[in-house]
């Protein structure tokens, strides 16, 4: 079938080329609505659709945005700052050209080269996960940052409020009556791991709760690693031993649940935890379910869109946009039992293993 000509829109519509291509292109002109409206209808009968490329010539706009991600496309835990992203695109009439490059640099660059070429409007550069970035050379000035900072300032960026997110978390086991609250970090040093610290410390001492630093204890990303440190917390002495655990990821507070119940100890009347993430398939699904600091993905991602696309306000192009981590309750947590400890009814033998998990942030 012949593809529909912009002189077959006006003779449907009974105006000139020219009414149909000032319509078509949303140009300001004296045009009425009821004209624009007839345009637009005797467009789509036909089936006439305007060339992008002839717009673009004529805008010098493509009405493009590239986003560039290390693993996004490729992690469901992350995937909804694709989805915020994506909407924001399409409410505002964008095509989002999406590449993920599994974190390797030859393909980073090669991706910034290819969007250029395709003269996309703006660009986002996204993170799996919190961190702090040296932006790569090539990028366009309007670049934004989603769920990273710029290590040399120059770039709006849009980051989780870890400081905060990690506070609340805190704040909600002293509410619950806890005083013995535990920290299981990870070990590999994040900006995230450190906010989230930050936070935990705030939280303890707005309460008057001295930090004491056998409670804070770091192991890999993983339900093995969130095993192995609550292993250790759970042997402490009945005085030292906390009453409630609050865990860098919803995996490592996946771990503490196997070592409780390992012990004999129920969650939460003999242990209180709380994650962060709220990671789908793994928060809700635990036993009892869990309470989780939420991630704010989908919001994050359609902020930087909104931003790469002008219709936000963008602020100083150097600021950092927090974005609120909401506290999501389930049934984790309860208050501190009349007894610290319970003794163990059943301990891990040195040879048992728990489902080793892909690392996340």
């Amino acid at each position: 079938m012949a593809r529909a000509r912009i002189s077959d829109v006006a003779a449907a519509a009974g105006v000139s080329v020219t009414t149909v291509s000032l319509v078509m292109n949303d140009v300001e002109s004296r045009i009425s609505d009821e004209t624009r409206q007839r345009v637009r209808e005797a467009a789509r009968a036909v089936g006439y659709a305007p060339s992008s490329v002839a717009r673009g010539l004529r805008t010098q706009r493509t009405r493009t945005v590239g986003l560039i991600s290390d693993q996004i496309a490729t992690t469901p835990f992350a995937g909804r700052m694709l989805a915020g992203a994506q909407d924001a695109a399409r409410d505002n009439g964008y095509l989002v050209y999406l590449i993920d490059t599994g974190s390797d640099a030859e393909i980073e660059r090669e991706a910034i080269d290819a969007l250029t070429a395709q003269q996309v409007d703006a660009m986002i550069y996204a993170c799996m996960w919190h961190r702090v970035v040296d932006v790569p050379q090539g990028v366009l000035a309007k670049t934004v940052l989603l769920d990273c900072r710029p290590a040399n300032g120059g770039y709006r960026s849009v980051v989780p409020d870890d400081r905060a997110g990690g506070a609340a978390a805190v704040r909600e086991l002293v509410a619950a009556g806890h005083r013995r609250i535990a920290y299981i970090d990870t070990d590999d040093g994040p900006i995230a791991s450190q906010l989230r610290h930050e936070g935990y410390l705030e939280a303890l001492a707005e309460a008057g709760i001295p930090a004491d630093p056998v409670l804070h204890i770091t192991g890999d990303t993983s339900a093995h690693g969130g095993r192995a440190a609550a292993e250790v917390l759970l042997d402490l002495p009945d005085d030292e031993r906390p009453t409630a655990v609050f865990c860098f990821n919803d995996r490592m507070a996946a771990g503490v649940y196997i070592a409780a119940h390992r012990r004999g100890l129920d969650i939460p009347r003999d242990l209180s935890v709380v994650g962060y993430d709220d990671q789908q398939l793994i928060a809700a699904e635990q036993d009892p379910p869990l309470t989780t600091v939420a991630l704010p993905h989908y919001a994050m991602g359609r902020w930087a869109m909104e931003v790469a696309l002008g219709v936000r306000a963008e602020g100083d192009v150097d600021a950092t946009h927090l974005m609120e981590c909401p506290v999501i309750r389930r049934d984790s947590v309860g208050p501190p039992p009349a007894q610290v400890a319970k003794p163990n009814r059943r301990r891990a033998s040195h040879t048992e293993r728990p489902p080793q998990a892909a690392p996340d942030r």
